[in-house]
């Protein structure tokens, strides 16, 4: 892999951005409660969603100005039926960024391989729960083997490490903090814990009802000695030393313990709509630049990189979830992309 130019892409507040996340579709198989309602049925139009051309057009700059990770995020990104043929053509990109996938996994099983022999170098796997009937409970669907047989598969392809992100909820799966960190030692995953944010469709998150970081802590510590790793960087998840380590478990406490000090991030939707911020109200519209017939590819290419650098140059110091005045964004995160 070439090495990556030094990142352009730096806000005002000195933040270094090279972590690119792209959702794929908002599309999505589950309908996990924190995520969405049962019914939900509100997706984009296709005809707004970008084609595997816009999309490379729009990594080819990014990748230009610094970029060196992507991952790829939904909804449901295995969903998008030429997701093997995006990760081919992101690999062949002249200078590749590290490529990863967030994904519910019931679609893994048959495409870990493909996925893998293309370029993907591991996957994020969205698990909350090790009861089967749980899992239907939260999902609303009966895909727990689908999901175990996914995680099979990434193993047997190579893609690692591989990450389980899971939300606890009160009453519901907030007893299965330790015996899902124990599962996850016995198979060798790397466990991280989220807190519930107030991204959901349904509008029922509410600060007095989430299980927060130091919620989490407790329960893991009442079964395992936990230390904390010294180092963070720009990683979302505090880390903790399991039992002394080498293995570790993670806690991403956005609402709770914000890290937006260290934030790396920028996003992409499936729609082609450039965010600063998971929890940013504006975006910048990337789609009507690239279906401007009357633009050369080479002004398509400044344009993008003009509104990259402005978007960053509006970024706030943090999301603002614990301000007073702190309102919800308009889209979900199936619509938003982790």
């Amino acid at each position: 892999m070439t090495q990556a130019p030094t990142s352009t892409l730096v806000d005002t507040y000195g933040r270094v951005h090279r972590d690119l996340r792209v959702s794929l579709t908002d599309r999505c198989s589950l309908r996990c409660t924190y995520c969405m309602p049962a019914d939900f049925a509100d997706w984009l139009p296709s005809a707004e969603l970008l084609t595997t051309d816009e999309l490379m057009t729009v990594l080819a700059t990014a990748i230009d100005e610094g970029i060196d990770e992507v991952r790829l995020t939904g909804g449901e990104p295995l969903l998008r039926p030429d997701v093997v043929d995006v990760v081919e053509r992101i690999h062949q990109l002249p200078r590749p960024p590290r490529t990863s996938i967030t994904t519910n996994a019931l679609r893994l099983a048959g495409l870990a391989g493909p996925l893998r022999d293309a370029g993907l170098e591991r996957v994020n796997v969205s698990l909350d729960t090790l009861d089967r009937d749980r899992f239907k409970q939260m999902t609303h669907r009966d895909r727990f083997d689908d999901v175990l047989a996914g995680l099979a598969a990434a193993r047997v392809a190579g893609l690692a490490p591989i990450k389980i992100n899971a939300v606890l909820m009160p009453g519901i799966n907030d007893d299965e903090a330790a015996s899902m960190l124990q599962r996850a030692l016995d198979e060798g995953w790397r466990l991280r814990f989220i807190e519930q944010m107030p991204l959901d469709a349904g509008g029922i998150w509410h600060r007095d009802k989430m299980v927060t970081a130091e919620q989490i802590l407790e329960k893991l510590s009442a079964a395992f000695d936990l230390s904390p790793v010294p180092v963070r960087g720009s990683a979302p998840a505090e880390e903790f030393f399991v039992n002394g380590g080498p293995e570790t478990v993670g806690i991403i406490a956005s609402v709770t313990r914000p890290f937006c000090g260290n934030c790396d991030r920028v996003r992409l939707t499936a729609d082609g709509q450039l965010r600063n911020c998971l929890f940013a109200r504006e975006e910048s519209d990337l789609r009507s630049v690239l279906r401007d017939e009357t633009l050369s590819d080479a002004e398509v290419a400044a344009e993008i990189r003009r509104r990259l650098h402005a978007s960053l140059a509006a970024k706030q110091p943090g999301h603002g979830i614990n301000d007073p005045s702190f309102i919800q964004p308009q889209r979900p995160m199936s619509a938003i992309g982790g």
